[in-house]
This record gives structure tokens, C-alpha cells and sequence, in this order.
């Protein structure tokens, strides 16, 4: 079966936001299965996705992207 195509996306955290990462994907393994810092990040976005559509947490998550330690430079 070949390998599913994924797209690449680089950003740039803080050493706080990788620690954090860290932590939970330590967290969330198993002595049966190390979760990676990368399934962590496609977890978040599918649980954030998910509670936008279902219009939960809506004014919470901007809350959070006002802080200056998450939002985007560049936006």
C-alpha cells in the first residue's frame, strides 16, 4: 500500500510551545506506543477544527491567539 502524501508546514515555537509538545506527547504514550510531537500538533488541529464546527471554545481560542506568545508574526 503506498505511503499516504502528506503536505509539509514548517513554523516557528517557542521553546515553552516545544516543551510543552514534549510533555504531551510523553504524556500520551505507552510503553506500547511512542507518540510523536508531530501526531501531537495533527491531534490539536483536528480537536480545534472539530470545536470550531461544532462552534465551541470559539471566543476562547481568539482569546489565546491575541496573546503575543501564540499569534502568528506575521499575520
Amino acid at each position: 500500500m503506498p505511503k499516504k502524501e502528506r503536505k509539509r508546514l514548517q513554523v516557528v515555537i517557542s521553546e515553552e510551545q516545544d516543551a510543552l509538545l514534549t510533555r504531551t506527547a510523553y504524556e500520551l504514550s505507552s510503553p506500547e506506543r511512542l507518540i510523536s510531537k508531530s501526531e501531537v500538533v495533527r491531534l490539536a488541529i483536528e480537536k480545534i477544527a472539530r470545536e470550531l464546527g461544532e462552534g465551541d471554545h470559539l471566543d476562547e481560542y481568539r482569546h489565546l491567539l491575541d496573546n503575543e506568545d501564540v499569534a502568528d508574526d506575521a499575520g
